[in-house]
């Protein structure tokens, strides 16, 4: 792996300082990387100047949990380029400096508006080609867009950590099943919980030595009261009842970003049956953390999973749907998102269960060696350089 030296003398960067603006001091994804690009943009020689967007969430992250080394960055700093981590019609354009907008999205069209907003921009960045197409086939113009991904921190996740020791509610430790699933996700219909819970009822029963440990971000209200209503839903539909499952648990509280390697070292198996992906930073970590992935075959899985290192279940493009939720649904208006095959889920949570150890393995050197923030940050100021010369 090449160190932040190397990287930065095998460039000669014209991007000697930046305005960053973004949300920094929340939970949430978008949050989480504008952390990671800034300390990582620091630590290559970039001086920022970091401006808060705090209308993305009104959920913070408690003030024990918040570095306070993001505040000294909030002095003004002359620079020639704004680069926002928001969706297009949050941009606020700083008509002094140039603009660039990372963004993405998880289906199969971006708005009619955001198209608009993003022909003021200088440039627009996503994560990955899937969103990348998104942008094109919206009518986005080619050379208006580039890619340039996420990344992971291997510090963290690329050495051996104590797992977080907890017990399910009947008593029993999480450790001692055989088969552990995990799955982080931000409540709502997008990353489609309730698919993977009638999976769950479908592929398992009471005597299986396997657990789901569902990690769940509640950060609107309403969604968790939703889910405890579609879980009975699905009980009435299918016949079954979760009594007669493989037990499933539900962690709320809020962790650290010191604590999460400890969360993915209790998995064997990582899970998601979500609808579509910008680029679905829990998958990436936790294939940085050495455990068997299960994904579907889709969106921004295809940046990083193959069927050498993950089990990959088919999907079908079918309307994006956001019920319940009139905002979300405008602005899926009108484009897909992916279904994931229902069977194939049960097949290979049955599998995985059946045969712990057997099936696809290997994402994690991949992902340590390509996704690190080391070079994600690289790659991202060569973007940026590109710009600034043009």
């Amino acid at each position: 792996m090449e160190s932040v030296e190397e990287i930065s003398a095998a460039r000669a960067s014209r991007l000697a300082s930046l305005r960053v603006r973004g949300p920094f001091r929340g939970p949430s994804g978008y949050d989480h990387h504008v952390r990671e690009f800034v300390r990582e943009f620091v630590r290559q020689g970039v001086a920022v100047q970091l401006i808060d967007l705090p209308s993305w969430s009104p959920m913070m992250l408690p003030r024990g949990m918040r570095d306070p080394w993001f505040d000294e960055l909030l002095r003004p700093l002359d620079a020639e380029m704004t680069l926002h981590f928001s969706m297009p019609h949050q941009v606020e354009i700083d008509r002094a400096t140039l603009n660039v907008n990372y963004t993405m999205f998880e289906a199969t069209r971006v708005p009619e508006a955001w198209i608009e907003r993003n022909l003021r921009h200088d440039l627009v960045v996503v994560p990955t080609e899937s969103s990348r197409q998104t942008w094109l086939n919206s009518g986005m113009p080619d050379e208006r867009l580039r890619v340039s991904p996420l990344g992971i921190n291997p510090h963290m996740y690329g050495n051996p950590v104590e797992p977080l020791t907890f017990r399910t509610q009947a008593g029993r430790p999480v450790l001692d099943y055989t088969t552990r699933f995990l799955n982080v996700s931000e409540l709502g219909p997008r990353k489609n919980i309730v698919g993977l819970l009638h999976a769950w009822l479908d592929a398992t029963r009471d005597d299986d030595d396997a657990i789901l440990i569902l990690k769940l971000g509640r950060y609107a209200p309403g969604w968790f009261e939703l889910l405890l209503l579609q879980m009975r839903q699905l009980e009435a539909e299918t016949g079954r009842r979760f009594a007669n499952a493989a037990p499933v648990e539900m962690l709320l509280d809020l962790l650290p970003d010191t604590e999460m390697p400890r969360l993915f070292a209790v998995g064997t198996h990582y899970i998601s049956l979500s609808h579509g992906e910008g680029w679905d930073q829990s998958m990436v970590e936790a294939a940085a953390s050495g455990l068997r992935l299960i994904a579907p075959d889709h969106s921004a899985y295809r940046a990083y999973l193959t069927r050498d290192t993950a089990t990959l279940l088919p999907s079908r493009e079918v309307p994006a749907r956001f019920e319940g939720d009139p905002e979300l649904q405008a602005l899926f208006a009108g484009s897909n998102w992916w279904e994931p095959d229902h069977e194939a889920a049960v097949t290979a949570i049955r599998a995985a269960i059946t045969r712990p150890n057997a099936g696809p393995y290997g994402a994690r050197d991949v992902v340590l060696r390509d996704f690190t923030w080391e070079r994600a940050t690289s790659s991202l100021i060569e973007v940026l350089d590109d710009l600034l010369g043009n």
